[in-house]
């Protein structure tokens, strides 16, 4: 069951933290949100699921990360042999097609450019809570 399973931001624009707290909060999401504010803090979340933490429903990842960049940790979460099918949504502010086509390519689930507006970012926080958290299918754990 994917309602208590964390949803992983890796986020390192603590305003960006603080709106997507506020937008999960605001639909009433009920899946805990756990924050890795870098590239490097968030491969260290794959010791962690090693060692029995439960894993996320979904992995939100910006791309603009310090220590280590965001589709460098896309391209290690998708080589990981028992890590790769959690699901991946690409939410940053890029648009530029190099970062679309090469996030694809890398097996990433979904790319959403965050919308500016609070209004719209409870939208699109809404639909990653209907589609990942409740509709999607999910593997099971291994």
């Amino acid at each position: 069951m994917s309602g208590n399973r964390p949803i992983l931001l890796v986020e390192d624009n603590p305003m960006d933290v603080d709106l997507t707290r506020r937008a999960f909060a605001k639909r009433n999401i009920a899946n805990p949100l756990e924050v890795a504010r870098d590239g490097e803090e968030a491969l260290n979340w794959l010791a962690r699921w090693e060692a029995g933490e439960p894993l996320p429903v979904v992995i939100l990842l910006d791309l603009k990360l310090p220590r280590v960049p965001g589709l460098d940790v896309l391209r290690k979460l998708k080589a990981h042999p028992t890590f790769s099918r959690i699901p991946v949504v690409v939410l940053t502010t890029s648009r530029e097609d190099a970062d679309v086509q090469t996030a694809y390519g890398l097996g990433v689930n979904s790319y959403i450019v965050k919308p500016v507006e609070f209004e719209k970012f409870i939208e699109v926080a809404a639909q990653i809570d209907l589609y990942w958290c409740v509709l999607n299918q999910n593997p099971q754990d291994p």
